[in-house]
C-alpha cells in the first residue's frame, strides 16, 4: 500500500485526488494548497485525505503529484527527490531551464528515483518519444484555441505565435506544458517547432503533432472537451495524470 502527496489542489488535483481515493493501491492521500479553502474543500469529499505541509508529509509520501505551478516545482522538486521519493510533475515547464533540469535528473538517479512526467492535454508524444531512438528530422505542435483561452479577443483566426518551443513556453507559461512534453521526449526546446493559433469559431482546445523521421511520418491530433471545473484546462490532462499514477501502481506497463 502506497501514500500519495498532492501538491495543488485545482482541477487537475482534484481529478487525480478522486481517482486515487478509489484505488486499492493506495493507502493514504496528503493535500497541500496555497489556498486553504481548495484543500479543505477538497478534503471534505475525499475518504483517505488529510491536509498537511509538503515538508511535513514528505516523511510519509512514496509519490508525489504536482499540478500547481511551475515556482510549486522549482521550491519542491528537488527535496523531494533527495528523499528517494518519484514525483508526477504537470508543469513541465519548469523544466526549460537546462541547469535545473539536468540537476533534478542528476538527485533523481543518485536518489533511485523517477520523474514522471504525463502527455497531458495531447496525444502522440509515446510516439515521438519512440522514433527518437533513431534520427527525427521535424518536430511541429500546433495548437489552436478560442481567443477566451488565451485572455485576449480575435474576430478571425489568427496566428498568434510561430517559432520554437522555448520561446513559446516563454511566452505561454500556462498554456504549454504540452510543448515542453513534447520538446523533452524529442528533438529539444530550441528544435520542436509550435504553432498557436486563436480562432474564434471553435470552442474546444486541439493540438496536433507532426513528426518526420527515419521511422516515417507521425500526425497525431487531438480535440480537447474542456475540464469541468475548469474551462481553461482540458478534461484530457486530468485523465493523462491519472493514468500516469495508475502507471506507476500497476504490474503491467504500456507504452514506449
Amino acid at each position: 500500500m502506497l501514500n500519495l502527496g498532492i501538491i495543488g489542489c485545482g482541477a487537475i488535483g482534484t481529478d487525480v485526488a478522486k481517482a486515487a481515493d478509489k484505488m486499492k493501491e493506495l493507502n493514504k492521500i496528503f493535500l497541500y494548497d496555497v489556498d486553504k479553502n481548495a484543500s479543505g474543500e477538497l478534503n471534505k469529499i475525499l475518504k483517505k485525505s488529510e491536509i498537511k505541509p509538503v515538508k511535513e508529509f514528505l516523511n510519509d509520501v512514496d509519490i508525489v503529484f504536482e499540478a500547481a505551478s511551475q515556482k510549486a516545482v522549482e521550491e519542491y522538486a528537488e527535496s523531494i527527490l533527495q528523499k528517494g521519493i518519484d514525483i508526477i510533475l504537470m508543469s513541465v515547464g519548469s523544466l526549460l531551464d537546462t541547469d535545473f533540469k539536468n540537476n533534478l535528473e542528476n538527485t533523481a538517479r543518485k536518489n533511485k528515483c523517477k520523474i514522471y512526467l504525463p502527455s497531458g492535454a495531447v496525444c502522440g508524444i509515446d510516439g515521438v518519444l519512440s522514433a527518437s531512438i533513431d534520427e527525427v528530422y521535424e518536430v511541429t505542435l500546433v495548437t489552436t484555441k478560442p481567443p477566451v483561452s488565451l485572455g485576449k479577443k480575435y474576430e478571425r483566426r489568427t496566428i498568434v505565435y510561430s517559432g520554437d518551443a522555448r520561446e513559446a513556453v516563454k511566452k505561454f507559461p500556462m498554456n504549454l506544458n504540452v510543448a515542453a512534453s513534447l520538446s523533452i521526449a524529442g528533438i529539444g526546446f530550441d528544435k520542436t517547432k509550435v504553432e498557436i493559433v486563436a480562432d474564434p469559431v471553435v470552442n474546444r482546445i486541439s493540438h496536433k503533432i507532426l513528426a518526420h523521421g527515419s521511422f516515417g511520418r507521425l500526425r497525431a491530433e487531438v480535440e480537447n472537451m474542456p475540464n469541468p471545473n475548469n474551462p481553461k484546462s482540458s478534461y484530457m490532462a486530468s485523465l493523462s495524470a491519472i493514468a500516469t499514477l495508475k502507471r506507476i501502481v500497476n504490474p503491467i506497463q504500456i507504452g514506449a
